[in-house]
């Protein structure tokens, strides 16, 4: 037998997207209920304990400059951040000439003057949005690139950003990328970019006190406003029956009977819901096209950080290793050393091939070559691959391919009458990320208080069953 509940808003999804609309839908007075497939709250942000006691951030963990909104949220919450460390030297391996880095450059600031003309709010405006979104970025590289090592630069450079290879994306949507953020470089850098910043207690504490809130008791969410309601975990939303006036949300168990739904879900997974009636064909064809990032996330403990004393920031790069992208991620008082490693698109694909010892010794072999001998033994060891995370489906976020923005980019956050759309895919800015995700949920909700502002509470048109 289902449980029959009753909100003003059902929002699918408890990460930072889905929370942040919840909250800011109970602020303006109407009731609100969160479900969540998984056990936990967070989504793509994610404390994950380890058998030996270690707690890692195995999903997004940076905060920078501009991010302004999930700073908002870290404040509210009462998570403070720290920088990230970056003292020292960035080590690079593979081969490249003296010119690498100086032909690169004029290429990066091409895509930023090219990324300027985009309108944030819908790209598929742009007055050469079709020309740009007919190709991919290696055939635009290409064009431009003869140099080996440069084009190896840069591929590995937009492959740490995305999860994704040059011949995966659309240049269209890399300039969309690129335009969200505000620059090539915010990306890509530490200091003075997107991975400036770390959270005390992990980016995961965010969406633990979020909930907190929501589920408290009182019915308050820590800023004086009401409402019932809370955070419903172990419940993957299946069927969503829907009219203009509202909607019954099937959930494992549950039905619950609401006037607006908000889906805070990676897009990727939209389509495991059943919707009646079935949603337009722009937003099914939406959905088929927004591919996830592939990523694997390693971390790898050590007694202390032993890179810093050969004056080494921790950071590392490379075209040639299986592990890409590293950075330092020790606590801030240098108790023990740690390092995380990025692995992804093709690498990631190759390496989830592989037997479990043959993985660790190929991560491990990457950060020997890096940083020397004393990387051989970790005291701990942890991966976690987002493509086997049955309620995501990969990280960081999602990517479109050529020809998706132009044709379906206006069902990107458009409502299908009583459904509306977040997640950090759907953010003009910083899209794909944790301040992205913020946004799309504080968008999301104030669609739905607007769209409910002096109708009549009570339930919708479509009733339980």
């Amino acid at each position: 037998m289902s449980v029959e509940e009753y909100a003003d808003v059902t929002v699918v999804g408890a990460g930072l997207a889905g929370l942040v609309a919840a909250r800011d839908v109970r602020r303006a007075g109407l009731s609100a209920i969160v479900v969540e497939a998984r056990d936990r709250v967070g989504g793509r942000t994610w404390n994950r304990p380890m058998p030996d006691g270690w707690t890692i951030e195995a999903g997004g963990q940076y905060i920078g400059p501009t991010q302004d909104r999930l700073a908002a949220l870290a404040e509210e919450v009462g998570v403070e951040t720290f920088p990230t460390y970056y003292e020292g030297r960035t080590t690079w391996r593979g081969a490249r000439t003296p010119e690498t880095f100086e032909l690169a450059r004029p290429v990066l600031d091409e895509l930023d003057r090219l990324a300027a003309e985009i309108p944030v709010e819908a790209p598929w405006q742009a007055e050469r949005a079709r020309e740009w979104d007919a190709q991919t970025l290696h055939t635009w590289l290409s064009s431009r690139v003869t140099e080996p090592t440069t084009m190896a630069l840069l591929r590995l450079a937009f492959s740490s950003v995305l999860a994704a290879e040059a011949d995966e994306l659309s240049l269209l949507h890399v300039l969309t990328y690129i335009r969200s953020a505000g620059s090539t470089s915010m990306l890509t850098d530490v200091a003075g970019g997107a991975q400036e910043r770390r959270f005390s207690g992990g980016s995961h504490l965010l969406a633990v006190r979020l909930a907190e809130r929501l589920s408290s008791p009182t019915g308050t969410d820590g800023a004086g406003a009401m409402g019932g309601g809370g955070v419903r975990l172990g419940s993957p939303v299946h069927r969503i029956r829907h009219n203009r006036d509202g909607a019954v949300v099937e959930a494992a168990g549950r039905l619950i009977t609401t006037r607006r739904v908000i889906v805070a879900v990676p897009i990727a997974l939209a389509d495991r819901i059943a919707y009646e009636p079935a949603l337009p064909s722009s937003r099914r064809q939406l959905h088929q096209r927004m591919a996830t990032g592939v990523t694997i996330k390693i971390h790898c403990r050590y007694e202390t950080p032993f890179w810093r004393a050969d004056g080494r920031s921790g950071s590392a790069l490379s075209p040639e290793e299986c592990v890409s992208a590293v950075f330092d991620d020790s606590p801030p008082d240098g108790s023990y050393g740690a390092l995380i490693g990025f692995v992804v698109a093709d690498r990631a694909r190759a390496l989830a091939r592989l037997p479990a010892g043959d993985r660790r010794a190929a991560v491990v072999g990457s950060f020997v070559r890096y940083f020397g001998r004393q990387a051989m033994q970790p005291t701990h060891y942890a991966e976690t691959d987002w493509s086997t995370e049955d309620w995501t489906h990969g990280c960081y976020g999602s990517n479109l391919p050529p020809g998706a923005w132009t044709r379906y980019g206006p069902a990107l956050r458009e409502p299908v009458g009583a459904i509306h759309w977040a997640g950090a895919e759907t953010s003009a800015i910083w899209m794909n990320y944790m301040d992205g995700a913020v946004r799309s949920g504080e968008r999301a909700a104030a669609e739905v208080v607007a769209a409910l502002a002096g109708t009549p509470g009570g339930g919708p048109a479509v009733q339980a069953k």
